[in-house]
């Protein structure tokens, strides 16, 4: 089975957005992840729902919506209504995950709990067998570009043998600082999906950046 990829649009270029998107429906990407900022939860602002709206228009992969926001329960009917495919919230802003995470479910789409550097993943025990998927934060969430934090990998490896213990399909997400080195890091300890942005973006060829992350 390859690695899933989701390139991260916010590394894309905003001129030339169309463009980006034409190749990522060209690539071999699995999805397209999109990191929605509201300047409170995390220190910058990025793209809202017009920009979303736009893109399903134009899209041929399912969306993979990271809200980083504080009370990401109050979008969960303007996300759905993208036609978003995954829903992802950070445990450290909802006060009541598992209701958030039914709601999630109710909607159509598929729930998943995103997880800053420092938060253990044992605070995700009681909540897993609910969650399609666990992103972990690989970087401090906000901007794009940052250096790889190497505990991540020791945070899949416990995140994997939970997972197996309860004997859940929830898949795990990694996000920040994803390259070839660290993407393959990331695969042998258990990770089943890579976001990648400046990686992929940066690249001189972005759908062969692709090609070689899903090969890991």
């Amino acid at each position: 089975m390859s690695t899933i990829v989701a390139p991260s649009l916010l590394a894309a270029d905003f001129l030339n957005l169309e463009r980006d998107i034409e190749m990522l429906n060209r690539s071999e990407a699995d999805w397209i992840h999109l990191d929605i900022m509201d300047g409170v939860f995390v220190p910058n602002i990025s793209f809202g729902f017009p920009v979303i709206n736009l893109l399903k228009k134009v899209t041929q992969k399912p969306l993979d919506a990271h809200l980083m926001i504080v009370q990401p329960e109050k979008f969960i009917d303007e996300i759905a209504a993208t036609g978003a495919t995954y829903m992802n919230v950070h445990l450290e802003a909802c006060m009541h995950l598992h209701r958030v995470v039914q709601e999630i479910r109710k909607k159509g789409m598929k729930p998943a709990v995103t997880l800053n550097p420092h938060t253990p993943v044992s605070l995700l025990e009681d909540i897993l067998p609910d969650l399609e998927m666990v992103l972990l934060m690989s970087v401090n969430p906000g901007f794009g570009g940052q250096q790889f934090i190497d505990n991540s990998v020791r945070k899949v490896v416990q995140l994997k043998e939970m997972i197996l213990k309860q004997q859940t399909s929830t898949l795990i997400e990694v996000d920040g600082g994803v390259n070839l080195e660290t993407g393959r890091r990331l695969v042998n300890a258990g990770a089943d999906v890579l976001v990648a942005g400046s990686f992929v973006f940066s690249s001189e060829n972005p759908e062969e950046a692709i090609r070689m992350l899903r090969a890991l």
